[in-house]
């Protein structure tokens, strides 16, 4: 050996043993995701006496499950019970044990499983069902409804229902189309096999039809003598009101007396309910030739009823849906607003009241329905330094806060979950405060959501970084209330939050949208790498924010709407003719828009009692929305 080949090999070595116990466990965890087991043993090793031990034994055990002897399994789960590791390993054990037939062990472990996985479940029932079929195989059938696509584990349990008579055809083809529905085209084929030979669309028939269902449409050589060519029908009708409602409405007008009325109102139902959702002004006449409908189709009914004022539909739609449904904040609210319209005041706000207790969106408009004030309560609880100190020392509460320390926030905020689980009132404010102070802002606030009885609000609207927000939100003129409740919206205050679409840091800015601002404004040296930077990323947000509230009528609920899902979107929900500020919100397409724009508004509100600003009421904040093309028109190609 060289002696230059000698000294590489000592500086290696020594690199080796000065790697820190963070790079270690680092390394161990990319080690177990790439399944060297080798490697991982190597770590493990080093991580001796590491408070996140319990990950690498857990990724040791993982890796070698299949070879696992039961006792050294039951070891870790009974040593590691106080965390959510204990959970998972029992869950994966399960899973294996079904896919084994196991079932005498399976059945001992089953009844200490937390959590609810679909995948466990059928193996419990396949595991029932050897003494019991019967009991097991009906406890499996609701199973059959769903529409997304379910694990191997439940095929055994379908093929036996269909080998045992318990579904019929009908059933056969309700979940077909509840599939089509959910535009789960090739899960519909598969289902479809199940029916008797001769009975099934022809091969790839659906494909076709989900591609060009008003090519389909229009040839009209349709075999309408079976089953299998009149669904084929009313899945192209459903599948072009997707895109073009009144287009499938005049077809389906020329097709329907060829068909039963309960097809006929069946593709009423799905073409009124894609046709609210585009906020079309026929929807409700199109409603008014379905029935049986189901809660989500009975939910934009009643949307639809709000843009056209028709306060009958809408009560008579949530009236009509499950009491699951009509018991939701919306619903509760929307009705009491349709019976003091039709003067049915004393019904009205025996839903109010309780209504207005609630801190959410409707919470706030029903307390200003009933002629009160939005305001926050008293914190009847802030603990003290020995609370603060014994949470500390909670192993979970630890494990998850050095997680986070290594920016491994799936496991920390499954571990933080775990540890708070089963918490009173007192115990989850004293982990906000924890998490608080060391500036874990997100988990400070979803933990202090969680309280029941005892409310501290400085927890859950949390208003960090507010030297450097106010600069910016004063420059530019912007509600310092409505920008903390976007903010706390978009990423809960996390510093370098990214989402699946891309999104980063504390406002969310997609780069597109980072790059357009930033030349804009004329930011210098701008890098995509400096969107997470606090001041950098308020400045650009903050600038964007005031963009689209200039182009949109200065309406900061059009504004709130075009920062989740863009301002094309937010003009093109705009209404005919003049609208409440809350029936525009209400009625947005988007679920996850519409969840958005509610909560910015809300949270606004309560910032603006926090900071002492002079309060205007929820209705006010929301104001009122006018028709189309109000507000000031972009370029072509000048707008992200």
């Amino acid at each position: 050996m060289s002696k230059r080949l000698g000294w590489l090999l000592v500086i290696l070595a020594a690199a080796a043993q000065a790697a820190s116990p963070d790079d270690d466990f680092l390394a161990a965890r990319e080690a177990f995701h790439v399944g060297n087991s080798a490697k991982l043993e190597g770590y493990a090793k080093r991580l001796e006496g590491h408070l996140l031990k319990p990950y690498v034994t857990y990724w040791q055990l993982k890796l070698r499950l299949e070879e696992a002897g039961v006792e050294e399994v039951r070891a870790f789960l009974a040593a590691h019970r106080d965390g959510p590791l204990a959970e998972q390993l029992r869950n994966d054990w399960l899973m294996l044990l079904g896919k084994n037939q196991q079932w005498e062990l399976f059945e001992q472990e089953l009844p200490l499983l937390v959590g609810d996985d679909i995948e466990v479940t059928c193996y419990a029932l396949q595991s029932r069902a050897r003494a019991n079929p019967g009991e097991a195989l009906r406890e499996a059938r609701p199973l059959w409804f769903v529409t997304r696509d379910l694990p191997e584990s439940c095929a055994p349990l379908f093929n036996a229902l269909v080998g045992n008579n318990l579904l019929s055809t009908d059933d056969l083809w309700t979940r077909i189309r509840l599939a089509l529905e959910a535009g789960q085209v090739s899960l519909a084929r598969r289902v479809a096999e199940y029916l008797p030979a001769g009975q099934a669309p022809e091969a790839r028939l659906l494909q076709v039809i989900a591609s060009n269902p008003a090519g389909y449409l229009e040839r009209q050589n349709f075999n309408l003598k079976n089953r299998a060519g009149r669904e084929s029908v009313m899945f192209a009708a459903h599948r072009l009101a997707r895109t073009s409602p009144p287009q499938a409405a005049r077809h389906w007008m020329k097709l329907e007396d060829r068909f039963a009325q309960e097809d006929r109102a069946y593709v009423w139902g799905l073409i009124a309910y894609l046709g609210a959702m585009r906020h079309d002004p026929d929807a409700l006449a199109w409603y008014a030739r379905a029935r049986d409908l189901s809660d989500l189709q009975l939910a934009w009914k009643a949307r639809a009823a709000l843009r056209a004022r028709n306060w009958h539909e809408v009560l008579a739609a949530i009236d009509a849906m499950t009491e699951m449904e009509s018991s939701e904040p919306a619903w509760r609210y929307w009705k009491a607003r349709a019976l003091k319209v039709l003067g049915r005041a004393e019904e009205a706000e025996a839903l109010l009241k309780p209504l207005a207790t609630e801190f959410n969106f409707y919470g706030q408009l029903a307390v200003e329905e009933l002629g009160g004030k939005i305001a926050t309560p008293d914190a009847a609880y802030k603990p003290g330094v020995e609370d603060v100190r014994a949470m500390n020392q909670l192993s979970g509460i630890r494990r998850a806060l050095e997680l986070y320390r290594l920016n491994l926030r799936v496991e920390a905020n499954r571990e933080w979950l775990w540890a708070i689980r089963g918490f009173d009132d007192k115990q989850l404010l004293t982990a906000a405060e924890v998490a608080r102070r060391y500036e874990i802002y997100d988990r400070a606030i979803n933990t202090a959501d969680r309280t029941v009885e005892l409310h501290d609000f400085g927890l859950r609207y949390l208003a960090p970084y507010r030297d450097v927000l106010k600069t910016h939100v004063t420059q530019l003129e912007l509600d310092e209330a409505w920008v903390y409740g976007l903010i706390r919206q978009e990423s809960r205050f996390i510093a370098d939050a990214r989402s699946r679409a891309g999104a980063s840091g504390l406002m969310q800015l997609m780069p597109g949208t980072a790059r357009w601002v930033a030349k804009k404004i004329g930011l210098r040296n701008w890098r995509w790498s400096h969107v997470n930077e606090i001041d950098t990323n308020i400045s650009l947000g903050t600038h964007y924010l005031r963009h689209v509230l200039d182009t949109l009528d200065g309406q900061p609920v059009l504004a709130s709407a075009a920062y989740n899902a863009g301002p094309a979107r937010a003009r093109a929900w705009r209404p005919e003719a003049t609208i409440e500020g809350a029936i525009y919100a209400e009625t947005i397409p988007l679920n996850e828009t519409r969840d958005y724009v509610k909560k910015v508004m809300a949270n606004a509100t309560y910032y603006a009692h926090a900071f002492g600003q002079q309060l205007q009421s929820l209705k006010q904040r929301l104001g009122v929305i006018g028709p189309r093309n109000h507000d000031k028109e972009q370029p072509l190609g000048d707008m992200p």
